[in-house]
């Protein structure tokens, strides 16, 4: 058992909280059961899973490592008000060779770790797959990956400058924009590329000159905005129809 905060991989893990830390090692963290037991079910190559004494019994029929650590180690390495005892160090996956392809989000600026989970989240639930990621939060903080609910697991990530993630991309440009055409008129068919931008400067105006189309949400009773993550989900749901 480790019973110190010391020891080196509880140090690793500690470290993974830091973005660079995270960019450097090609490793996350996701937290809780549910999430490790996600993790496993979509076969991440996993490099450990950390459990309390009290867990130590799950995933036991699994070939994996598994490290036991008292619940004092697992509390200074948890982002969780209340640890449930189980944690899973995760490989993200190598994407160099794939190549997009079928309906896919750009986020331009999103900042809100949460923002970026929850938008993963519903991109998993209306199945699209690839997610372009360009001066924003890391999908892979822990809170994006805790707000995800295992989508994480199930859409594809790519993060970096905005002319390289560009140059991957060959659908029709959707600018999410106040002054776009009203979304419940849309007449886009086939595949798209749906654009979000920051969550108060709005899209970009370089991803705007490129755009083949903006759309908007309706406002009612003097509201001008809608979060971030809610508006991407509702315009996933009605692009994709």
């Amino acid at each position: 058992m480790i019973t110190s905060k010391q020891n080196s991989l509880i140090k690793l893990i500690r470290g993974l909280d830091d973005k660079a830390n995270r960019l450097n090692s090609g490793l996350f963290v996701v937290e809780g059961i549910k999430g490790v037991s996600e993790a496993i079910s979509t076969n991440q190559k996993i490099k450990v899973i950390l459990l309390t004494e009290k867990n130590q019994t799950l995933f036991r029929d699994l070939n994996i490592e598994k490290e036991i650590v008292s619940d004092e180690v697992f509390k200074s390495i948890s982002s969780e008000v209340s640890p449930q005892g189980a944690l899973a160090v995760i490989y993200k996956p190598d994407l160099s060779e794939y190549k997009p392809n079928g309906s896919c989000l750009f986020l331009d600026g999103v900042s809100d770790p949460s923002n970026i989970g929850a938008i993963i989240r519903t991109a998993a639930a209306t199945d699209i797959k690839d997610i372009f990621i360009a001066d924003g939060a890391d999908a892979y903080n822990p809170k994006s990956v805790r707000a995800s609910m295992g989508g994480i697991f199930r859409v594809r990530i790519f993060a970096g400058k905005k002319e390289e993630l560009l140059s991957k991309i060959s659908l029709p440009i959707i600018v999410a924009d106040m002054k776009g055409e009203n979304i419940f008129s849309n007449t886009v068919k086939g595949d798209f590329c749906l654009v979000i931008g920051n969550e108060s400067r709005g899209v970009s105006q370089e991803l705007k000159n490129k755009a083949d189309k903006f759309v908007s949400i309706p406002m009612q009773n003097g509201m001008e905005s809608l979060n971030a993550a809610v508006s991407a989900g509702i315009l996933m749901y009605l692009l994709s129809r």
